[in-house]
């Protein structure tokens, strides 16, 4: 890849396509949240309350299975944008030949399963009789969505790979606005309930299928994927495919495990400490929606310049990147530090757990700041491919930053120490992190 000899240090010829390729994933990742309170919103308000809770359970169920599975987003974005970089375009449709071939195989083996994993989950949820029966209809209908969730993560990441951040945003749409649809057509029109929000949450992952398959046509995808088939069984290329996604994964687990132990140690402090650190983490998962979207997009570009050997532009990138990524986690946290009152009233009406939340908010400015520089680093090493560096970093982060903290708090019954031993977590991530950036610049 030709440099731009003529790109100004401060304001880097990439910046604009970087902060809309950034805008563009910051709405479709607001999209994931809307596409859970579409059912929440059509079930809560039907009579009967079960059927809203029997949701909330098969859920979780469907949470853990398909964010453990995230690496087939991840890990194509990198190594597209790696052979966009590069200007290799037969690799680019390999490896959406490949990552899709894994994605459809691991779908069609969850549909296989979908019965242990089912009993499972349900056995593992506490949950009344009715409401357990609710979740299961639920899963019952929604489960044989497998194989398209999988493939469309393939999707975004290969589009998010090549810097199409408007077709993430329409896919995004066209699945939330399907979904409304079959929701008001199978809940409302013909009372099916939790079958009926399963059914169309599963209708519209195959609506979203589609209509990626049909731009991979407009983009002549038959065409491509007929000419490199030949060479997709590459076991050297397929075992790197493997050794990546099984790093990330492991990175995806300890970061889920923290904040899952978070959760539980919460629980052991009180009700309403529990309810104040919910809502405090609330604003977390929400401000990281945003944040995300500039590690997207920093993982796009970070893909490109590495793969076209451009570290000029991979320095610049992480400047722009980091100093974005930072000021949007501060202005979250000071926005919610500011104004607890406000903010928070709009989650709840409990004027005791907001009072309890103002006594944490501080916490924000840490977790975010610091997370802020995590997640954006994480971006970047998905980018380059550094599948074994976020895995390290995350283990050693999780289990030095994070634990030992933790059991102090519960120890202690202390929900500060909880919150420090979380910002360890975030301060451990952002520093095994960025020590290992100037060994990736060489």
């Amino acid at each position: 890849m030709a440099r731009n000899t003529t790109d100004n240090p401060i304001t880097p010829a990439f910046l604009p396509s970087f902060l809309k390729l950034a805008a563009a994933n910051i709405i479709s990742n607001l999209m994931v949240p809307l596409a859970g309170l579409v059912d929440t919103a059509f079930l809560g308000h039907l009579d009967d309350i079960r059927h809203l809770g029997g949701v909330a359970l098969a859920t979780v169920i469907f949470n853990v299975v398909y964010w453990s599975f995230g690496f087939l987003r991840m890990g194509t974005t990198g190594t597209t944008a790696q052979a966009r970089g590069r200007g290799d375009s037969d690799e680019l449709w390999l490896i959406l030949l490949r990552n899709g071939a894994i994605a459809l195989t691991l779908g069609l083996l969850i549909l296989l399963l979908q019965v242990p994993i089912r009993d499972l989950g349900f056995t593992l949820l506490s949950g009344e009789p009715a409401v357990r029966a609710a979740g299961i209809e639920f899963y019952n209908a929604r489960v044989w969505d497998a194989p398209a969730v999988l493939l469309n993560l393939v999707l975004m990441g290969w589009f998010l790979g090549r810097e199409k951040g408007r077709r993430v945003i329409a896919l995004s749409m066209v699945g939330n606005g399907s979904n409304v649809v079959f929701n008001t057509i199978f809940i409302y029109q013909l009372g099916w309930a939790s079958t009926g929000a399963g059914l169309g949450t599963a209708l519209s992952q195959y609506v979203t299928l589609a209509v990626g398959l049909g731009l991979l046509v407009r983009d002549g995808g038959l065409h491509n994927l007929r000419a490199v088939l030949p060479q997709g069984w590459n076991p050297q290329a397929i075992r790197g495919l493997f050794l990546l996604n099984r790093d990330i994964l492991v990175r995806t687990f300890a970061l889920v495990l923290s904040f899952a132990l978070f959760t539980n140690f919460s629980s052991a402090l009180g009700t309403q400490t529990l309810a104040a650190n919910t809502l405090l983490l609330q604003v977390v998962t929400l401000s990281a929606y945003f944040i995300d979207g500039i590690a997207f997009a920093t993982e796009s570009f970070a893909g490109r310049y590495y793969g076209g050997g451009d570290r000029t532009h991979l320095r610049r990138l992480l400047k722009v990147g980091g100093s974005t990524s930072i000021l949007l986690g501060l202005t979250f946290a000071l926005a919610f530090v500011l104004f607890p009152a406000p903010l928070f009233g709009l989650l709840t009406g409990h004027q005791e757990v907001i009072a309890i939340v103002t006594t944490y908010v501080g916490w924000l400015i840490p977790v975010l700041g610091l997370g802020a520089i995590a997640y954006m680093l994480d971006g970047y090493f998905l980018g380059i491919t550094a599948g074994k560096v976020l895995r390290n970093a995350t283990v050693l982060a999780a289990g030095v930053g994070f634990l030992p903290l933790a059991l102090v708090a519960q120890f202690l019954g202390s929900a500060h120490l909880l919150w420090l031993a979380l910002v360890g977590l975030m301060a451990a991530r952002a520093l095994t992190l960025g020590w290992a950036v100037p060994k990736s610049l060489v």
